[in-house]
């Protein structure tokens, strides 16, 4: 008996023809989506949040955990990442203000880029001369700042005095593009996302590694993350309230909690 042979490889035309009738569903489940974003936004006037910032850190890493957690064939992490981001990108445009203001100090170029990996093209953005001047934008309504980690500046020092500004993303977002470099700050609340890290600064005068042995000794897993002006930046393994007894007892007379951002989304 002879073996049945196997099925023809499909034609390059028919494989351009599916490629045709994807594309054509996307765009109508696009413009559909897009569409949702005016219904969003009539919906918060309607509950009277109308005036309040769209951003929220943590229904976004929500809706990218799941997506990332479907099964599927052939798309990468990375490619599902730029498109959502580009999605809820422009819909947090069309809800309400929305602008990016970006320090790189010598990485400039790095940092706008990986503000527009993480927001998309939509939201305008302008680079600021200082720190300072990057933190005011995230001051304005729908501001966030993104601003460059490394020695040349102790910026994030400046948000243990100012309470109201949270660092809610790590970038990049996916430990494959790379070590976190730059943080996300805003004027938004900051969730437990089920995996976080949370960003604490200490002036402690002891080295990173007694630091990290006087946190684990109290349960707290600490990595180092900047050091400049005689502070440190450390992410702590979890979600950390700003009051949390352990972090009370950790070394340094000026010390405390700066945010909290979801973990890389490919590390798990």
């Amino acid at each position: 008996m002879g073996r049945d042979s196997p099925s023809a490889p499909p034609t390059l035309d028919a494989v351009r023809a599916r490629i045709d009738q994807v594309d054509g569903e996307l765009l109508r489940l696009i413009d559909e989506r897009a569409s949702l974003a005016a219904a969003v936004a009539a919906a918060k006037r309607a509950a009277g949040d109308g005036d309040r910032f769209g951003l929220r850190p943590g229904r976004e890493a929500e809706v990218m955990r799941r997506l990332l957690g479907r099964e599927r064939q052939a798309a990468t992490p990375a490619l599902i990442v730029r498109i959502w981001r580009e999605l809820i990108g422009d819909s947090l445009s069309r809800q309400g203000p929305f602008r990016i203001t970006a320090w790189g100090g010598k990485a400039e170029a790095h940092v706008v880029e990986m503000a527009r990996r993480r927001f998309g093209d939509a939201p305008p953005l302008s680079l600021a001369a200082k720190p300072e001047d990057a933190l005011a934008g995230a001051r304005l309504p729908g501001g966030v700042a993104v601003l460059a980690l490394g020695g040349e500046s102790a910026w994030w020092g400046r948000l243990l005095a100012e309470p109201a500004l949270n660092v809610f993303a790590t970038l990049p977002c996916l430990a494959a593009w790379g070590p976190t470099s730059a943080l996300a700050v805003a004027a938004v609340a900051v969730e437990p996302t089920g995996a976080d890290h949370t960003l604490w600064v200490t002036d402690a005068e002891q080295g990173a590694p007694a630091i990290i042995d006087a946190l684990s000794r109290d349960g707290v897993a600490a990595t180092p993350l900047a050091q400049a002006g005689g502070l440190r930046l450390f992410t702590l393994a979890g979600y950390f309230q700003r009051d949390d007894a352990r972090l009370a007892r950790a070394p340094g007379r000026l010390s405390g909690v700066i945010g909290a951002a979801p973990a890389p989304f490919d590390v798990y």
